[in-house]
């Protein structure tokens, strides 16, 4: 492996861990604003997600494998998030704040653990081949946007103030450069990690999009907003797949 590599898989990394600084525009943005932009955001995130997941990862995977297990480490990808979000009490807050005020340092240690392997994900798939990388970063990012500003308003609901509220988002944030370290060096000397972590962020990202974001959609009543959120979904797809084709996989 290249020094290029590991400066793709850091400058992503980093990237993707400023997102958590968003809710900056919270400052800025009228209350009922935020909510019709973080609404379009989570039908373009579950778009994403199918999109990288169907068009990018599995696809990579069987590439990679011809091992007929690769869609049993999907499954052990999407169980392995249902428990990470039963054990913590974690989910994605897409409304800007949750009812539990307890909530806020759970919050904080699931998305710790999430981003970590955010890093870990991103780590493995520039490995894999640079092209794969990107489209999963592009994935993780279009799912970040809405999950931190979500992310800020649980943490300011549950009392801690704006600026404290930036800081302890973004300490969080920074687990992903922890787990495209890891993700980097363990690729280095574990024969064919790339095999099992590929399906298994597939996974990940089907249990996201079908258990967490897709359901949010169906809870918006307005037919045109319905209808709006719904094209921003294929809109996702679309991007994923432009992606496919722009850098030939």
């Amino acid at each position: 492996m290249s020094f290029e590599i590991l400066s793709w898989i850091l400058g992503s990394t980093i990237i993707v861990s400023l997102l958590s600084l968003g809710g900056i525009i919270t400052f800025a943005v009228k209350q009922r604003l935020l909510q019709g932009i973080l609404f379009t955001l989570v039908g373009f995130s579950a778009g994403a997600l199918m999109g990288g997941a169907f068009l990018h990862l599995l696809p990579e995977s069987l590439d990679t494998t011809a091992n007929v297990d690769v869609f049993l480490y999907v499954i052990v990808g999407f169980v392995t998030f249902f428990l990470l979000e039963r054990i913590l009490h974690w989910r994605h807050c897409h409304e800007g704040k949750c009812p539990i005020h307890s909530f806020t340092y759970m919050n904080l240690i699931g998305d710790g653990v999430h981003n970590f392997v955010d890093g870990l994900i991103i780590a493995v798939s520039f490995i894999a081949a640079i092209p794969v990388g990107i489209a999963t970063t592009m994935a993780i990012i279009a799912h970040e946007v809405p999950q931190e500003l979500g992310d800020f308003g649980v943490l300011v609901y549950g009392g801690f103030t704006r600026f404290r509220a930036l800081f302890y988002n973004l300490l969080s944030a920074l687990t992903a450069v922890g787990g495209a370290f890891l993700g980097y060096f363990l690729t280095s000397y574990v024969e064919g990690i790339v095999a099992y972590l590929l399906p298994f962020a597939a996974g990940g990202f089907l249990y996201i999009a079908a258990s967490d974001l897709v359901p949010e959609l169906h809870k918006q009543p307005d037919l045109v907003k319905s209808v709006s959120s719904f094209l921003f979904f294929l809109i996702g797809i679309g991007f994923m797949w432009t992606i496919k084709i722009v850098f030939g996989e």
